[in-house]
Formats: C-alpha cells, sequence, structure tokens
C-alpha cells in the first residue's frame, strides 16, 4: 500500500472518529458542520491541496460519505449539518454502495503507450512487428505510435530492448477489473454502477482517495441509541485484524452496545458442507469443474459480467447469508449488522433483507477509538456456538477450498483444488476461458477470491495481510476440525 492511500485511509478514520464523537454529543448537526473547519482551522498548514478551502471542502465531501451519501448528487449549497440531519431521518441506506468524490479527483490525464527518448532506432525495428494493430511507424529515425490505433495492449513494450516505451496509467481505472470507471466529459472519475461489482480495487488504488465507500456508521449508531436489539456478525477475517484475544471481541462489541455477537464462521461451516455436497453431484452429473461462492464481488462479476459461468459455480449460499438467517430465526426483530474486510458485501446486504446493515473493519475501529473503548483489556468471553477450524480458515486464499475438502465424503483424490487468490483483467481472461471451453486446467474445484490474500487482504483491513493471516490461522487451529465429523 502506497503513502498516498495510507494518508488518506488516515483522513478516513479521522473524519469518522469525529462523526460517532458528534453523534454521542448534544448537537450532533453543527458538530458535524464544524468538522472541516476543526480539521483544518484557520492559519494551519495545507498538506495536500492548494489551499485551506480546497482542503476544507473536500474534508467536507469525506463527511457527507462518511454520513452515507452519494457525492454526485451534491449541489454543494447543502449544508453540512442538513446532511447530518438527514442521516438521522434516512430509513434505510442508498442503493449503490461507491461514490466518487469529485472535488477530490485529480483527474488524471488519459492512459496512454508512448515512445520515450531511450528508443535507439533498432534496425531489427522489434516493435513495429510486435504490434498487431499497426499503430507504429518509423518517422525521423524514431518509433511513434498512433494513439489512435494503439490498443495498449503492451506487445511493443515487451519487445523493446532498451525498456523505451512506457506506458501511463489512471490508477483506478487500471485497478478495476470491469471496466467499471472512466473518465466523464467533464475529465473525472464516474463509476458505471451497471458494470461496478463493488470490489473496491479503485477505492485502494486512488493516490487522492476521490473513490469512497458511503458508511452506514450512523445507521448502526442511530439504532443502538434508540434501544433496539442490534446484533452483529462478524466475519472470521476481524480476529486477524484486531489487537486482541478472538475471546474479546464479544465483550467490545457489547460495549459499543450491540445486544449479541455471531461469528459469521458458523455460517461458513453450513456453505462448506453445501458446498461439498454440491461438488458431490456435479461430479455425478460429469462435470469438469466448480467455482466456489462465497466471494460477493466474484458473484456480482458473474452476474453482470459472466452470465456464461453461472452454471459452474456453486448453488451454495455465502457464510453470511447463512449466519443471518440463523441470527433472525433466533432474533426475529433483531437489527443485524455485518462486520465487513471489503467494499463487496455492501452490495449483497443491500439484495438480503436478513441483514439491516453493514460495516467494514476501519468503521468498527473509528466507533472503538470514538468510544474510548480499549478492546486488548477487554473481558474473554466465548461464542454460543463453536465454529470449525475450516469455517475460520475461510478468511485466508485457499480456506474455502480446504474446508470443502474437510467436509467431503467421497474419494480423496476426486478433488483437485484451484485457487484464484485475487481478481484481476488476467484472472478474468482466465474465467472467460474456462467457461467458454468448459474445463479448468488447473483443477476441477475452483476457489475465487477477489482480494489477494483472502478476506483477510479485504480493502477495509487494519493490518498487514500476512500479519493477519497469521493470527486467523492461529485462531482456526485452536477449534476443531470438520474432519472429525466423519
Amino acid at each position: 500500500m502506497t503513502n498516498e492511500v495510507l494518508a488518506t485511509k488516515k483522513l478516513k478514520n479521522e473524519i469518522l472518529v469525529r462523526l460517532v464523537k458528534a453523534f454521542m454529543s448534544d448537537n450532533f448537526a453543527e458538530n458535524v458542520r464544524l468538522i472541516p473547519y476543526e480539521m483544518r482551522p484557520k492559519g494551519s498548514d495545507v498538506p495536500f491541496r492548494c489551499c485551506i478551502y480546497k482542503e476544507r471542502a473536500i474534508l467536507r465531501s469525506r463527511a457527507i460519505a462518511g454520513l452515507g451519501f452519494a457525492m454526485e448528487e451534491d449541489d454543494e449549497k447543502t449544508l453540512l449539518s442538513d446532511f447530518a440531519n438527514r442521516a438521522l431521518e434516512r430509513k434505510k441506506p442508498e442503493e449503490y454502495p461507491l461514490t466518487v468524490l469529485q472535488n477530490a479527483c485529480k483527474g488524471c490525464p488519459s492512459s496512454k503507450v508512448f515512445v520515450t527518448e531511450l528508443c535507439q532506432s533498432c534496425v531489427a525495428k522489434p516493435c513495429l512487428s510486435a504490434c498487431k494493430f499497426g499503430a507504429i511507424e518509423h518517422v525521423n529515425g524514431r518509433s511513434k505510435i498512433d494513439v489512435a490505433k494503439c490498443k495498449k495492449c503492451g506487445l511493443c513494450m515487451s519487445a523493446c530492448p532498451y525498456r523505451a516505451i512506457v506506458k501511463t496509467i489512471v490508477p483506478c481505472e487500471e485497478a478495476c477489473p470491469v471496466n467499471a470507471i472512466s473518465k466523464g466529459e467533464d475529465g473525472l472519475a464516474h463509476i458505471d454502477h451497471d458494470k461496478c461489482i463493488s470490489c473496491g480495487k479503485c477505492v485502494s488504488a486512488c493516490p487522492f482517495g476521490a473513490t469512497h465507500a458511503k458508511s452506514q456508521i450512523i445507521d448502526v449508531l442511530k439504532n443502538i441509541k434508540a434501544g433496539k436489539k442490534v446484533i452483529a456478525m462478524f466475519a472470521p477475517a476481524l480476529v486477524g485484524h484486531l489487537p486482541c484475544d478472538a475471546s474479546q471481541i464479544k465483550e467490545a462489541f457489547k460495549k459499543i452496545g450491540f445486544s449479541e455477537v455471531y461469528e459469521v464462521a458458523q455460517g461458513a461451516d453450513v456453505t462448506a458442507k453445501t458446498e461439498a455436497k454440491d461438488f458431490q453431484e456435479r461430479l455425478d452429473q460429469g462435470a469438469a469443474f466448480m467455482t466456489t461462492s462465497c466471494c460477493a464481488a466474484y458473484n456480482e462479476l458473474v452476474k453482470k459480467h459472466m452470465p456464461e459461468l453461472k452454471p459452474y459455480v456453486s448453488e451454495a449460499k455465502t457464510p453470511l447469508y447463512y449466519t443471518a438467517e440463523i441470527v433472525k430465526k433466533e432474533h426475529p426483530d433483531a437489527i443485524t449488522v455485518f462486520i465487513s474486510p471489503c467494499f463487496a458485501k455492501r452490495r449483497e446486504v443491500l439484495d438480503n433483507d436478513k441483514i439491516n446493515y453493514i460495516l467494514n473493519f476501519e468503521e468498527l475501529g473509528a466507533i472503538l477509538i470514538a468510544l474510548g473503548i480499549q478492546i486488548d483489556t477487554c473481558e474473554k468471553q466465548d461464542f454460543a456456538y463453536k465454529s470449525s477450524k475450516e469455517a475460520r480458515d475461510f478468511a485466508v486464499s485457499g480456506g474455502v477450498a480446504r474446508s470443502v475438502l474437510a467436509a467431503w465424503r467421497g474419494k480423496p483424490d476426486a478433488i483437485v483444488p484451484a485457487i484464484i487468490n485475487g481478481v484481476n483483467k488476467t484472472t478474468l481472461r482466465d474465467l472467460k476461458v474456462y467457461a467458454k471451453t468448459g474445463k479448468c486446467p488447473l483443477g476441477n474445484l475452483v476457489e475465487v477470491m477477489c482480494c489477494e490474500g483472502g478476506c483477510v487482504g479485504g480493502n477495509a483491513g487494519l493490518s498487514t495481510i500476512k500479519a493477519a493471516t497469521k493470527k486467523v490461522g492461529e485462531y482456526a487451529n485452536s477449534s476443531y476440525s470438520l474432519k472429525d465429523e466423519h
């Protein structure tokens, strides 16, 4: 993660903390209005932008997104305090999870491939022969690229022995695996929500923090403050991102005001067993392969961009789906909140009437800081349901496949796992080939996780992938194995 991205994450965190403190104060709307001015008071340094007024304007935009609203619809006349009051009156979250802060967008130059001064005018001219589109010509002893013909495939870059041909990129566009973000007529980034799979890669990639998730932090807190039964369901990856023992998590949520806490690993046990059964049925029918179905971004990818892959996706629901089903059965009147490592789950939550709200790890961390909860001093408490080792290991790349293997009741060598550790433009091409040919040369149980490292590598994480993976692994190993149920 770059220093620029870390800086914007720090800004977002500070605003979220201030929003929570404002909510807990006697004058929420007024204290929200003051956030940009308190963060950049008169006479203070201007660390990022041209002037203090630009800084305040962008901080205002970040606060609006933190309150849960889309910046695309902001008329710049509405007071921040009015947005705060609207957040209190809101009955349900807005439709699309991501928004673009137009005033924070740099309007980066368009991506292009061009020849630098390093061109040596080779006799062989390998760049010319490498280009399949006739986009390169030799002019005045130098190679030159016709931008209108160039497809930005990069073959000329690879062919040049001097690496004299380079490609400039727009970080958010380069990161998006489905080309859902691009420049509008105003030169600024715009999200095509019909294409967007809510993976959040653009959020992590933008050095200016212009792409932003619309938070539901106020929606959750106002239900808790109203005295309603609010139940937290946390992803297994959370254990790797908090500075405490896993047994202290429950008490921390109780201090925030949650009535009860469930591990989503409980639902992961159901997913593992269901996928194992589904896989057996597909093998019996002669299917060449099956992909897992727990990643929300992958499910959106198939739905919006690769419907031809749908027949190969497991019919099993996500761990969150099954956990919410359990919670609603035991507490039908409860407000349910999922604690997520990524942005993609926001889309799944919006589509599931058994889940009311979602907070990511960053938002949870902001609440803990704002309320002064020292999580490492919380009382240790056990969860009512003891999840399996494999269910807790879902958070790590390869963990879903391992869980299916553990729940498998057929011949041990019948399953050949294939792990797709992170969705990008390259893995998308591979998946399309698998769907077209009906074969996966890597294996017959294909685990697809949008984030590298698995859920522990989610873009709302609070720790490094390496550290989180280790901690989740240690926690998982403290539990029983699905193999023990054989």
